[in-house]
């Protein structure tokens, strides 16, 4: 079992940078693809980027350039860095965890990008 906690959402104004971070507890994660997806209001949950173990990356297009994730291992976290935020960023951003069948979410945290 893991649990996730993410934090460093909040409001920032359009152009602006985010970094959320993502903590896992209960048992290392090192092994764990690790993502960040987010939902907005109406809208169907949707991948943002995601790390495996190797370091690998994968990105949403519409972040590619802008969002960077990355993992600490030893720190069993993930962080999202968010540059150049738009309005259509505004969402609840969720860290996900997945290791074979296992899947698991943080209860997400609200991130608005407004003037």
């Amino acid at each position: 079992q893991v649990q996730l906690v993410e934090s460093g959402g909040g409001l920032v104004q359009p152009g602006g940078s985010l970094t959320l971070s993502c903590a896992a507890s209960g048992r290392s994660s090192s092994a764990y693809v690790m993502g960040w997806y987010r939902q907005a209001p109406g809208k169907q949950r949707e991948l943002v980027a995601i790390i495996d173990s190797s370091g690998t990356t994968n990105y949403a297009d519409s972040v590619k350039g802008r969002f960077t994730i990355s993992r600490d291992n030893a720190k069993n976290t993930v962080y999202l860095q968010m540059n150049t935020l738009k309005p259509e960023d505004t969402a609840v951003y969720y860290c996900n965890a997945r290791f074979l069948v296992a899947i698991f979410w943080g209860q997400g945290t609200q991130v608005t990008v407004s003037s």
